[in-house]
């Protein structure tokens, strides 16, 4: 896979609520690793667009690296940020930063790098597509 410039887009932005939380009072991992693939799939869809390619159905087939360095808390506004990190010739990776905003301050609470394919949809069977097609 080739090395992409990186620039950060804002993929998604969610209010934490309470039926998010774990009972030690802090929000599931599962629940960010949810809005992690949503944020990385929407940036993916940015960055193919950005590059005027064709819009192919993405699937993600990996999270490759996820590192949760801070709790997120009921209340924290999180924004999920992501760049490009490689586009080889069916596959893309995206890192994603998820930062929360508290108390007036930013903090960056965790990040990960999903890796999605591009496939065709054909009734029940899918086949890999290229992504930098036209």
């Amino acid at each position: 896979m080739a090395e992409q410039p990186r620039e950060r887009y804002l993929a998604l932005k969610t209010l934490m609520m309470p039926r998010d939380t774990s009972p030690y009072g802090t929000i599931f991992g599962g629940v960010l690793l949810s809005y992690i693939d949503q944020a990385g799939a929407v940036g993916a869809h940015y960055a193919i667009a950005c590059q005027g390619w064709r819009d192919p159905p993405l699937v993600t087939v990996a999270m490759n690296r996820v590192e949760f360095h801070e709790p997120v808390l009921v209340g924290d506004v999180l924004s999920f940020w992501t760049e490009t990190a490689r586009i080889g010739s069916t596959s893309m990776a995206m890192h994603v930063v998820v930062e929360a905003e508290r108390e007036g301050r930013t903090i960056r609470v965790t990040e990960a790098e999903v890796t999605y394919v591009a496939i065709e949809l054909d009734g029940d069977r899918r086949r890999t597509l290229p992504i930098r097609g036209e």
